[in-house]
């Protein structure tokens, strides 16, 4: 490890094999806690390589208990997080309208990090049940047409990690890696980045898999189209910048997408929102995130998800997925 982080700090990249090595060296304990922090901050003040993010993803991948979903062919709906941005869960909340509108979704996320309340401290603030168990997933996404996998039960290699990243509480390359390493090995994918570099980095990823992807970056520096103004939108067909407009929509102002200061408060919207009581503004971000996977998912246009999305908002099929998993 003395010589790997040597030669970081001197500037030098390592290939997609060295990345692969270190982190599976990682997972077997070989290191040390500061050992691990120090290799976690070189990559907090450098700019991560396409061979240094395939290495660490294809180490996840390859250590990661895989769990087979193909027969429903889900999508999955996951941001990096790390934008510092304290949104509310907006990814998590358009992954239950992707579901009422149809769309089966593999949800997976994780605990916050870098912000107050991770998709998957609001899940289980409202009574989710995580497993890895696979009949269990699959009852998921045949009663509700939607299944939780939340990442430290299907990544348990990376538990030497965990409790570093909770302490540093800042975004480190594990941010970038999430929505990479979903255990169900989507074809369909939503994500958000939260910065153009990072989305450059997936395009050029994704373009190598059979991937179906929209990979979004808002340039109010959000992971997700937050309607505060434009945002950059890669898919495995075109590149597009999206504007609020597009979809006949006014811009909102950053403090309508805030999320609370507490897993609480970020609960309390999350089961306003979907109760179909949220404002004009929270609805209208929720239905354009939504809308996109739909779209992405049924190879239809933006236009014509979001009105799917805003009819399984509104009609309360949304809802009934959130109320059927957590029956489950």
């Amino acid at each position: 490890m003395k010589v790997l982080l040597n030669r970081l700090i001197n500037h030098e990249s390592i290939s997609a094999k060295e990345a692969k090595k270190i982190l599976i060296s990682i997972s077997k304990g070989d290191y040390n806690a500061s050992q691990i922090a120090s290799f976690l901050t070189v990559y907090m003040m450098r700019s991560i390589t396409v061979e240094e993010l395939q290495g660490f993803r294809d180490a996840l991948l390859e250590l990661c208990i895989a769990v087979d979903l193909e027969a429903y062919n889900p999508i999955d709906l996951c941001g990096t997080g790390g934008d510092g941005k304290d949104t509310f869960n907006i990814s998590t909340l358009s992954s239950f309208v992707t579901a009422g509108a149809g769309v089966p979704v593999a949800k997976h996320g994780n605990y916050g990090v870098s912000s107050a309340c991770g998709s998957s401290n609001v899940l289980e603030a409202l009574g989710v049940t995580f497993s890895n168990d696979k009949d269990h997933l699959k009852r998921a996404i045949e009663t509700a047409n939607i299944c939780v996998l939340h990442a430290p039960l299907f990544h348990p290699a990376m538990k030497n990690v965990a409790p570093i990243r909770k302490a540093l509480g800042i975004k480190t390359f594990f941010n970038m890696l999430g929505p990479m390493v979903n255990p169900s090995f989507p074809k369909h994918q939503m994500v958000g980045v939260f910065n153009l570099e990072l989305l450059r980095l997936y395009n050029y990823l994704y373009q190598k898999t059979d991937k179906n992807y929209s990979i979004v970056h808002d340039l109010g520096g959000y992971d997700e189209l937050s309607l505060t103004q434009s945002a950059k939108i890669a898919s495995n067909h075109s590149e597009c910048l999206f504007s609020p407009d597009d979809l006949a929509l006014e811009p909102v102002e950053e403090a309508a997408i805030f999320g609370g200061n507490t897993i609480k408060e970020a609960t309390q919207i999350f089961e306003s929102i979907i109760s179909g009581n949220g404002s004009v503004a929270q609805k209208n971000v929720v239905c354009a995130n939504a809308g996109l996977a739909i779209a992405t998912a049924k190879k239809i246009s933006h236009e014509e998800g979001f009105e799917q999305a805003k009819e399984s908002l509104e009609s309360g099929k949304a809802k009934l997925c959130l109320t059927k998993l957590i029956a489950l």
